[in-house]
Formats: C-alpha cells, sequence, structure tokens
C-alpha cells in the first residue's frame, strides 16, 4: 500500500506545483507592455508613461497633444474593453454581444438617441474642441493598432474585435453621463399615479417636499400642480405603470445616484491654501470600477486626477493652480409630454387643430444569434420622433392607446461648439474654472472647486428650461402648438457661490436654490441627511486636517434614524414581543456601523413600515412604484412620523379597527422578526449590520456562476446607509445589498505638491487577472490611505515601470 501513498504525494506535489504556476503566472495572461521603447506615429514629441505600483499612469509630454494621445493611449492600455462596453451601451449595441436579451435595452438606447446626438455635436465641435479629442482617440487607436498582441483578452472571450474609435465614440459616452444627470423621469410619472390612484388632494399629501437647508426661508416647497388635469393613455392607472416600470430599465437610471463634495477655505485648514474632498456616488459593483485615475504633466499644465474611461482629461482632481470636484444636481432636464395620435392617420399626431406627421427613422439592431449565418442577425426597428422629442412609450409592449409619450431633453437643443471640460486643465484660479463650467450645457452638475491663492466656490453647470406652464414635476399635456418651455435660465442666474463667510461649501445631492428662486428648477433633490451631518462635522471647533476630511467621508452618522428611531423605538417598546427590538434602538447612538445590530432593525422595520402606511390607498403597484423611488417620499414620511398622526397610518381595509403610528411600527417589527430569524437568528441583539448589508465586486466577463468568486470578491460587511456620508445605497425592493456607493475618494490639499489622497473601490487596471483589477479594495473597505502622486519627485520615487513612446 506504500506505493499508493507515494502516488498519492507525488499528484499532490505535482497539483499543489501546478496551482503555484497558475497563480504566479495569471498575471502575465493579460498583460502589456509597460517598459522600454515603443514606436508609435501621431507624436510631436517623445511621451513617458511612468506607472507606479498600483499601476496609476503619470504621463510626461512636451505639449498638450501628446499628453492627451498618450491618455488615451494608457486608457486603452487598461480599460479598453470597459471602454467598448460602454460605447456599445451608449449606443445601442449590447445585443452585439449579449444576444436576444439585451435587445429591448438597446431599442430603448436607440429610441434616446445619445448615438444621434453625439454625430451631431461632433459635427458641430470648433476646431480646439475638435483636436482635443481627436488626440485621445487617436491615442486609443495607436494602442489597437501599433500594439494588436496586447489586446485585452477579454475581447476574445466576448467574441467581438477590437473597433477603432471616432470622437463620436467618445461623445456618446459623454452624452450618455448627460442623460444620467438629467434628473425626475421617474418621479413624473409617479406623480401621475398618485393623482389616478387617490386624487389631487391626496397626491398633494405625499408628494415630495424639497429643502435647502442653508435657506432660512424654505421651509419645504411641495411638487407644483399639474398645469392640466391628466386622466390620458385610455384612463389606465395601469398603463402609467407600465411605463414607471419601463422607465427603471432605461439607460442611466442606475447613474443618477449622487455624491458628497465640499471644500474648506484657507481659515479651516491647517495649511495656508483650501482642502477639497470630493467622493461621487455611482454603482462600482463591476471591477475595476467607475473612475481611470491618470497623471498629465506638460509645460503648460500638470494635473492629476480621474475621469471616466473614454473621455480625455480630467472630471475630478487637482492642477497646480485649481482642485475640482462634482456631485449630481438633480436640475430637471427631462419633460414627458402627452400626446395625442391623429385619429384620421396613425402616422400623424395632434397639437389641437394641427395634424403633423411623426418623424420617423429606421434603425438596424444587430443581434448575436448562434443560429443565424455569420452569427448575427439584423432586425429593423422603427424610431418615431415629435417636435418635442423620441416616442418613448413605442418601447412599451401591448400599450394599447390612442395617445403617445414623447421625451424632450434639453442637451438636445443646447449644443454648442465648444465643451468647456478641456478648460479645468488649464485654469489658473477659481474665476477661470467657473467660467469654464458654464460651458458645459449637457451636464448639470455640482461642482466645488479652489485655487492655490486660498479661493473656493460652487457653480451649477447645465442649461435648464423656464417652463411656462407647470414644472416638470408631471407629464405635459400637449393641446396646441405653443410651446411649453421659453428659453433657459440665465448662466449668472444658476446656484453658484463664492468664498462665503463660513469659509466652506458642500453639497449632497440636496436642494441648493433658494425658497424665492424666479423659476422651476426641480423636484427632485436627496433628502438633506448627509448635508445635515456634513454641515455638523464642518461646524466643529478648530480647524480641519486632511485626516479630517478622510474621516469624514466613512462618517456613518445617519441623521433620519436620529429623528426616527426614537419614535420607533418607543413604538416598539410598548409591546412584549418587540421590546427588546426597541431597547436595542433606543440605546443606539445613530451610527450605521456594520458590527451593530441597532441599523439592520431600524432599516428593516422602517421600509416595511413605510409599505404599511401607503399600500392600502394607494395599491401595491403604485405604492412600490413610489417606494422604489427613495428621495420621492423620505422627507415627506419623515414628517407624517415626527407629527404623530396622519390618516395615511391607518390601514382602510380594516374597517372594524384603526391603526396608528405605533401599530405600523409593531406589525412592521414582527414581519421583520419572522424574515431576517432564518438568516440571522433568533436574539436580535446577535443581528450584524453587515450580514446583510454588504458590497459585492464581479469581473465583466463572470458577473455570476462559477469563477464568479474567484474573478470578483465579497460579499463585504458595508458600513453606512442611503442616508450617511459614507453612503451604502440598496434597492428598495432588494434590501440590503448595496448598489450604490463612493466610486472614488479623493481629499486634496493644496498646499501639498507631493500627493493627492485618493482610492477606488476596486483599481486601475481592467483586465482579468490582473493584480491591480482589485488590488485597492482592502484601503477602501478598511479606510486606508493610499496617494496619487503629484510632484515629479514623489512620480519618480514611486516610478515601477517607465514606458517610452516615441
Amino acid at each position: 500500500m506504500k506505493w499508493i501513498k507515494w502516488v498519492l504525494g507525488g499528484l499532490a506535489v505535482i497539483l499543489i506545483a501546478g496551482a503555484a504556476v497558475v497563480y504566479f503566472t495569471m498575471p502575465y495572461w493579460n498583460d502589456y507592455r509597460k517598459d522600454g521603447e515603443l514606436a508609435v506615429e501621431g507624436f510631436h514629441a517623445p511621451v513617458t508613461i511612468s506607472r507606479d505600483g498600483k499601476n496609476m499612469a503619470y504621463i510626461h509630454a512636451q505639449n498638450t497633444h501628446d499628453a492627451i494621445m498618450a491618455q488615451g493611449f494608457a486608457a486603452a492600455q487598461d480599460r479598453l474593453f470597459q471602454m467598448q462596453l460602454s460605447r456599445l451601451f451608449s449606443q445601442g449595441r449590447i445585443s452585439e454581444l449579449a444576444g436576444k436579451r439585451a435587445r429591448d435595452l438597446d431599442f430603448r438606447m436607440r429610441t434616446i438617441g445619445i448615438h444621434r446626438l453625439a454625430r451631431k455635436q461632433a459635427d458641430m465641435l470648433d476646431p480646439e474642441t475638435r483636436k482635443y479629442f481627436r488626440a485621445y482617440v487617436d491615442g486609443i487607436n495607436a494602442f489597437i493598432e501599433e500594439t494588436p498582441e496586447d489586446i485585452p483578452i477579454e475581447f476574445k472571450l466576448a467574441g467581438i474585435p477590437a473597433e477603432t474609435w471616432t470622437v463620436t465614440d467618445c461623445l456618446s459616452i459623454l452624452y450618455y453621463m448627460a442623460w444620467s444627470t438629467s434628473a425626475n423621469l421617474n418621479y413624473e410619472v409617479v406623480g401621475q399615479m398618485l393623482l389616478q390612484a387617490v386624487g389631487r388632494q391626496q397626491a398633494r399629501q405625499i408628494l415630495p417636499v424639497n429643502i435647502n437647508p442653508d435657506d432660512p426661508a424654505d421651509a419645504g416647497a411641495t411638487a407644483e400642480r399639474p398645469a392640466q388635469t391628466i386622466d390620458v393613455i385610455a384612463g389606465s392607472g395601469r398603463a402609467w405603470a407600465k411605463l414607471a416600470a419601463d422607465l427603471e430599465h432605461f439607460p442611466g437610471m442606475e447613474m443618477a445616484m449622487g455624491s458628497n463634495n465640499w471644500v474648506a477655505g484657507p481659515g479651516l485648514a491647517p495649511g495656508p491654501r483650501p482642502i477639497l474632498a470630493g467622493d461621487p456616488h455611482l454603482d462600482p459593483r463591476i471591477l475595476p470600477g467607475v473612475w481611470y485615475p491618470v497623471g498629465l504633466i506638460t509645460p503648460e499644465f500638470r494635473a492629476v486626477g480621474a475621469n471616466i474611461p473614454g473621455l480625455p482629461g480630467m472630471a475630478i482632481g487637482r492642477t497646480e493652480h485649481i482642485s475640482i470636484a462634482m456631485t449630481n444636481n438633480y436640475g430637471d432636464m427631462q419633460d414627458l409630454y402627452v400626446e395625442t395620435v391623429d385619429p384620421d392617420d396613425p402616422g400623424r399626431y395632434r397639437e389641437g387643430e394641427k395634424s403633423i406627421p411623426f418623424e420617423t427613422t429606421a434603425e438596424t439592431l444587430r443581434i448575436k444569434d448562434e443560429n443565424a449565418e455569420g452569427g448575427f442577425r439584423e432586425e429593423t426597428i422603427q424610431i418615431r420622433r415629435t417636435r418635442r422629442g423620441p416616442v418613448v412609450s413605442d418601447v412599451i409592449p401591448g400599450l394599447d392607446t390612442d395617445r403617445v409619450i414623447s421625451l424632450r431633453w434639453a442637451p438636445a437643443e443646447t449644443m454648442q461648439p465648444g465643451i468647456g471640460l478641456s478648460g479645468l486643465l488649464t485654469a489658473r484660479s477659481a474665476e477661470a474654472v467657473n467660467e469654464a463650467l458654464a460651458e458645459i450645457p449637457m451636464l448639470c452638475l455640482n461642482w466645488v472647486f479652489a485655487d492655490t491663492r486660498g479661493n473656493i466656490g460652487y457653480r451649477a453647470s447645465g442649461k435648464l428650461p423656464i417652463r411656462k406652464n407647470g414644472g416638470g414635476s408631471f407629464p405635459y399635456v400637449v393641446t396646441d402648438d405653443a410651446d411649453n418651455w421659453q428659453g433657459w435660465i440665465p448662466q449668472e442666474k444658476m446656484p453658484r457661490s463664492a468664498n462665503p463667510d463660513r469659509d466652506w461649501l458642500g453639497t449632497c445631492n440636496h436642494k441648493t436654490v433658494p425658497a424665492d428662486f424666479p423659476w422651476y428648477y426641480s423636484s427632485y433633490f436627496a433628502p438633506s441627511y448627509r448635508y445635515q451631518q456634513l454641515k455638523s462635522l464642518m461646524a466643529r471647533p478648530g480647524k480641519k486636517s486632511v485626516d479630517d476630511h478622510w474621516r469624514f467621508q466613512r462618517n456613518t452618522k445617519n441623521r433620519m434614524a436620529e429623528k426616527i428611531a426614537p419614535v420607533m423605538a418607543d413604538a416598539l417598546m410598548a409591546y412584549d414581543d418587540t421590546r427588546q427590538m426597541g431597547q436595542i434602538l433606543s440605546d443606539w447612538d445613530f451610527t450605521d456601523d456594520p458590527d451593530l445590530a441597532a441599523p439592520a432593525i431600524f432599516q428593516a422595520v422602517y421600509i416595511d413600515f413605510a409599505r404599511r402606511a401607503f399600500v392600502d390607498e394607494l395599491g401595491s403597484e403604485t405604492a412600490m412604484t413610489m417606494l422604489k423611488n427613495w428621495y420621492f417620499w423620505q422627507e415627506r414620511l419623515q414628517r407624517m412620523v415626527l407629527s404623530g398622526d396622519s390618516h395615511w397610518f391607518d390601514d382602510k381595509r380594516t374597517p372594524d379597527r384603526v391603526e396608528d403610528l405605533g401599530t405600523l411600527f409593531h406589525e412592521a417589527a414582527l414581519d421583520v422578526m419572522s424574515r431576517l430569524t432564518p438568516e440571522m437568528g433568533k436574539n436580535p441583539a446577535d443581528w450584524a449590520w453587515g450580514d446583510v448589508h454588504t458590497l459585492t465586486l464581479v469581473s465583466p466577463i463572470r458577473q455570476e456562476g462559477p469563477g464568479k468568486d474567484l474573478l470578483g470578491t465579497g460579499p463585504m460587511p458595508m458600513p453606512g446607509s442611503g442616508e450617511t456620508l459614507c453612503r451604502g445605497w440598496y434597492d428598495y425592493d432588494e434590501p440590503f445589498g448595496v448598489t450604490h456607493c463612493a466610486s472614488l475618494r479623493m481629499v486634496v490639499d493644496m498646499a501639498d505638491d507631493e500627493k493627492i489622497l485618493a482610492v477606488l473601490p476596486g483599481g486601475v487596471t481592467g483586465r482579468v487577472f490582473s493584480p491591480h483589477q482589485k488590488d485597492q479594495v482592502k484601503a477602501y473597505m478598511e479606510g486606508d490611505k493610499m496617494y496619487w502622486w503629484f510632484s515629479d519627485a514623489a512620480i519618480r520615487e514611486h516610478t515601477r515601470h517607465t514606458l517610452e513612446l516615441r
């Protein structure tokens, strides 16, 4: 029998050795050239790409053209497959990769017309802006054409070619970003559903409350009344529900979340210059993440920051003179219009007595199909447009009605030859940043910025329409040929501020326009919980160091819970079977830390309570549609809870008894106990928020099934919630897995010319098997410090690879 042991022992050694070989060679299976010299056509002078221990590229070039071209080259080295997915997605071509399951997604994107708008924008670019984008595209194409052996293995695995790029491709990604920041389509539909469910009077009781926490005069505006009574689409609330359900799947909705950004002036900083912090809240779950960091160094400028792969320059970061970060502003750039099909001719629509032909275009979808000749089948789709925009209701099957819903989107009407993003690289002052941001009409964002002279600033970018009737909170019924958009809010009237007395500025997606703002701005803002906590932190005595701001970004104090949990605790302690849960809440400090039981109890009970409050009057479909739009109801329901009484708390389905606030909290807690006990145990004191509130990161080539865990990471206990500065947003109908959180954390000390504090929830490189695809995850989750290097000395000290392009 000894020979069996010898054989088994030998096999074990072979297997271990083989595993070791695989483990240590995997990083080289999908790598690219990082050292030496490479001949590349198009550069005006030699360019050096240095890479640090995180594999972040620092580009030294003799001119702007070469720096931007090298940025495109480096981005393609690291993120070409991710960029290809973004391009396919924004252009409505994902079914070329994913087959018939992506057909409806492509139909939606073709209907919105992102690629069509990008082509139109490309045709009108001024020479300087065209050169800027052209240089970046030339860099991408140089990588594809000059180093075909370095094309990421993902292309072979996906069975698609690495296509060359055009300026239009980059602009498609830019306009997709613009779409994702454009606000409130779902809000308009939810508002209409409420009107049809309970009528105007009751609907107004639960419309959003929008509060500017810096404006003492703003007690919270309720969305305006609809311009007209809307009882359309065959009088069917079900039709609006179908539209709402479909809008959830419209491209871009998954990006329209939020962020934090703030900037402290020299008076609050230990050094002589401002400190700026930014952490955009997006969906980072597909590795390596949303942002691509890079350093660009030329005689004209020095910039270290990040941008979306596929776009040149810097959207967040710093230069020698300025620093900048953004959040979503939620200005309303979209309106839905209810339009009537001409009963005498279905190819036309009515504007009062006028009959106008639909503008119709045919587009061809190329759908991957292994049974088709050549591996693809083609399908022609028809896209209809009215004078206001595309007919989005055409993508909804079975919508039986003589009305259609069209979409009007401001960026389709506000194009201009220049795009101010390139000006961020060369701006030498806060005022120059302000001027550059005024030239970005398609992006509705909150920007904070600082300069080395000690100035700090804030402004909102984007062009918003001035509406004649109503606002943008409800669909608008077209009854004649009058234009409801009467021009654009003047740029000098958009929200902005500079060097305030308190010496800091910040935004957390909350309402920033004053109560007396002369035009409708939006009905869609984040509740002010995160901003209120930021104000509290910034109001603490003393100066705030870089370390302080780094901690602030991971602060887990829940201001919503601080108001509501005591009421919930009192209600639960009134019953024997929920007294323990009430006591845990009563002892809580309102931090959403992953090792605590209280956040799990509070979050679970509150979302169940919210459902119980509204489902009887609204019906399950309308209630769930509203509740999935968190910002729509959170501050409104808080007011009801704090008032202690509301007819909404009484369940109309039980006429023999009257439920109140305490009843609903108790019933919700019992339901939570029955649902969470199998997963978390019988004793609520043993529950931990991080057991259910987790973040999972996945590879784009293996998002489920075998290999998912090997190529990804998680689930990992995640601190925070949707209401904390340390964001951990989850979907209402699929609690509690995190879908949105900080996609980047960055703190810039303008007095520190050596480095920037920054970390990604993934890594720099998007190639499967690369050690730099997820090497920053541990630091991100644990709050450890990582850096982008700024000075030449720091870059040289941390350089691990050097590639010279000639």
